[in-house]
């Protein structure tokens, strides 16, 4: 699990959308590339990310090691 944090409102899915932004920039993926799967109306989500999956795992392992701290 990987907290994250948005400004956006929660209404009319401007967070979700935000939130989509952010990962895709934090593991250098597009946007595209990023999709909410489950939890678009929960305070939980699921999302895929598609692209070089060693590179993702190694950005994430990097976020949940400083989130640790």
């Amino acid at each position: 699990m990987l907290k994250a944090r948005v400004s956006a409102a929660p209404s009319d899915g401007e967070a979700n959308t935000a939130l989509t932004r952010l990962l895709a920039q934090t593991l250098h993926v597009a946007p595209r590339d990023v999709t909410l799967v489950a939890g678009a109306t929960s305070r939980n989500k699921r999302m895929l990310i598609k692209g070089d999956a060693r590179a993702i795992a190694t950005a994430l392992e990097r976020i949940g090691e400083a989130q640790s701290k």
